[in-house]
This record gives structure tokens, sequence and C-alpha cells, in this order.
């Protein structure tokens, strides 16, 4: 008999459980919509940084949406053979329309045009917006196309990445979608990089459409690849089940002897992230984490806040931006630096289609330190003995909401 009535009981349970934090999460989000009526509308530093030589290559790092559209659309306009533009949400609004007009008119000179964007990622944006000529060569990317994609994990990735490559000879990638909102209102970073490393990103981009585009449209034109030591571009392919941007961030955390700055939009890394920055403090390095208090994702931001009284208590400083922060970044000892796409959690780490350049290069790192403390006049540090003194609610939601964490 006790048997028999276990398993419902246990399902009675989850259920009841399940409705816990859906009950959890709906408070949170009606609090946070709430909250962002009510508070005037922050502001942040966009400082203009000076272009940088590393190797054969100039890089160029943006941290206002507005100065990089303004160079990517500059970048379209003088372009003379390709553009591959790639994006994961891209608004119909004043900005987004911009660019497809900049996109469209370039097709219609005669340019090999190619744009991605992700199906999902899209799925609010006007039907109308998502049409173009057939001079546009456009690939919708989803992730799932045949119904037994459903039992393949491989077929739940999105395409996360945000990366424009011109005439294999410049290109852009970061945490940058398009739209009006990201030009002014959030804080994110980007960077560009001119010379023959762009190569690496055109390929990267072509490698992309030819195995999610139809046969007869794949790209043929070949931009000549090289190793360099000083910029790597690590991409995590999905179908490959291939994912070395935790990797990078693994080692690059194990290597360090100093300092570590770390900017993360969606905080909810794996234990092994979360065990190396342990290690590093106890090795003596200065950790500090940014990230967003209030982001447009509430839920994340609550499973990031699990995560604060295991790092403040080994020593970490995390502080708290009060405007929505977007980006994805990180140095290390003042030599070495990512930027990119991908966020420390799950999703980024473990599923979609991301792409981060690694740069070593000391005048980079340095600027990169130069923006995080300029970041910081804008963020609220969290010290521990506030942290244990917060509300009952607010430590019972992130117990409820913790089991979310492998899902994010």
């Amino acid at each position: 008999m006790l048997r028999s009535m276990a398993p419902r009981l246990l399902l009675r349970l989850a259920a009841v459980f399940a409705g816990v934090q859906a009950a959890v999460i709906a408070i949170l989000q009606v609090a946070s919509i709430v909250r962002r009526k009510l508070r005037p509308e922050p502001t942040f530093p966009h400082p203009r940084f000076a272009p940088v030589t590393v190797g054969d290559n100039t890089l160029q790092l943006y941290a206002y949406g507005e100065h990089l559209y303004g160079d990517m659309l500059a970048a379209i306009d003088g372009a003379h053979q390709t553009i591959y533009f790639e994006t994961f949400i891209w608004k119909d609004d004043e900005v987004g329309r911009r660019f497809k007009e900049h996109l469209i008119r370039r097709a219609a000179d005669g340019l090999d045009v190619r744009v991605v964007y992700d199906h999902f990622g899209n799925l609010v944006v006007p039907a109308t917006f998502k049409q173009f000529p057939p001079s546009v060569h456009v690939l919708a990317y989803r992730a799932m196309t045949r119904p037994w994609h459903v039992i393949d994990p491989r077929h739940y990735a999105l395409d996360h990445r945000k990366i424009m490559v011109v005439d294999g000879q410049e290109a852009f990638i970061g945490g940058y979608n398009i739209g009006a909102p990201y030009a002014t209102k959030w804080r994110d970073t980007h960077v560009r990089i001119q010379g023959p490393d762009a190569a690496d990103l055109a390929q990267d981009f072509a490698s992309f459409w030819n195995a999610h585009a139809p046969e007869d449209q794949c790209i043929s034109r070949h931009y000549r690849r090289h190793f360099d030591p000083l910029i790597r571009l690590e991409g995590n392919d999905a179908a490959k089940l291939a994912f070395p941007i935790r990797d990078m961030y693994l080692a690059a955390i194990d290597t360090a002897e100093e300092c570590i700055r770390l900017t993360s939009a969606y905080f909810v890394p794996d234990s092994g992230i979360i065990g190396g920055l342990v290690q590093a403090r106890r090795r003596g390095v200065e950790v500090k984490i940014l990230v967003p208090w209030v982001s447009n994702h509430v839920v994340t931001d609550w499973l990031a806040r699990g995560y604060f009284e295991e790092l403040l208590r080994e020593g970490a400083r995390i502080f708290a931006f009060e405007a929505m922060l977007h980006a994805k970044t990180c140095t290390i000892d003042g030599q070495w630096c990512t930027i990119g796409t991908a966020n420390l959690d799950r999703l980024s780490a473990l599923g979609n289609y991301e792409a981060n350049v690694e740069v070593y290069n000391p005048v980079l790192a340095r600027q990169m330190e130069e923006l995080f403390e300029r970041d910081l006049t804008k963020a609220r540090e969290i010290r521990l003995e506030e942290w244990l003194r917060r509300p009952w609610p607010s430590k019972l939601a992130e117990r409820t909401l913790e089991p979310l964490r492998e899902l994010m």
C-alpha cells in the first residue's frame, strides 16, 4: 500500500514545489516591472578608447551602443565584396531599420550580403520586418526543424552570436544586439578587429552558414585563416558538442596570479567556475565581479544571488550595477582579456552557439580595467555583513529558485 502511494505522493510534492516556484517567479516579475517604472532612467559612463595595435591588427573597444552602431554602419557603407551579419536579436525600430536599409542598399550595389538571425530570439519581431529582397541572402536559424530533434540535445541551441565581418578584413564581436534600447540604455561591450585576424570570424560565419543553409546557397569564398598567439577566436559549436569558451575561462582563472575583473550579465556559473574563483582567492588573487542588480531576466538575477555568500566569504568583491548591464567580459592580471557573446550560465557554457575573442595585450587589458573601474562608479558593493542580514523572504526566494540553475 505504502509503496503504491509513494510515487503519487512524490508527484504531488513535485507539483506543489513547481507551483511555489511559479508563484515566486510571478511575484518577482511584477516587482521588477514596478521597480523599473518607478525608478528614474539610470545613466552610466560611456568613454571612448584609443585604438590598440595587437600584432598586425588594430582593435577598437566599444562601451556605448551609439558609438558602435555608427562604426558598424560606416563599415557596411565602405564594404567592397562581402558583408556577413549575424545577431541574436534584431528589433524593428529606428536602429534596426537603419541597419536593414544599409544592408539592402549594399546588396543592391552587387555585394555578397549574408544575414543570420535567431528565429526564436526574434519571435516577437513583426514578420514584415524579417522580409528582404532576393539580393540579400537570409538565414533565420531554427534550432529544431524535424520532429526527432526534440530528443537531441544539440538541437536546443540558440544562435546567440553577435558578429559582423566586412571583406574579411574588419570584424565586430561582442554583446550588443541590434535595437534602439541597446544604443543608449544598456551597458554592453564590443570590439572591432581590423586586420588579418578578422578572417577567422569570416570563416567562422561561413562555417555556421554552410552548416544550416540550403546547399545551393553555401558560401564558397574563402578568407585565409592564420594562427595568432595574441588574438584567438573561441566558439561554441552545439552540433559538434564542442564548448571551448568555458574551458577558456577555467584556464584563464586558474592562471591568474594578481587580479580578476569579471563582468557578467547573467551570472549563473557551474561549480567549476565557482571553484576556480574560490581557489584564486585562496592563493591571494584579487577577485572583483560586476553584475546587474536588476537585469531584463529577473529570475537569473535571483539565481545569481544564490552564489554571493560563498564568494563573499572567500573574500571576493561583488558589485551590483544600477543600470542594465549586458556585457560578457573578463580581464586577468592586466595581460589577458576576453570579449564576446557568451554569458557565464549553463545556456552559454554548454548550450548555445557563442563566440568570444581572447586577447593577450597589456594595453587593451588596461583599457578593459579602466572601463571596469568606471563602471564601479555606477555600482554598489555588496558586503558580506550586509548580505547576511538580507530579509528572510529574499533568502527563501533564492532557495526556492535554486533548482532552476541547471536550466539557465
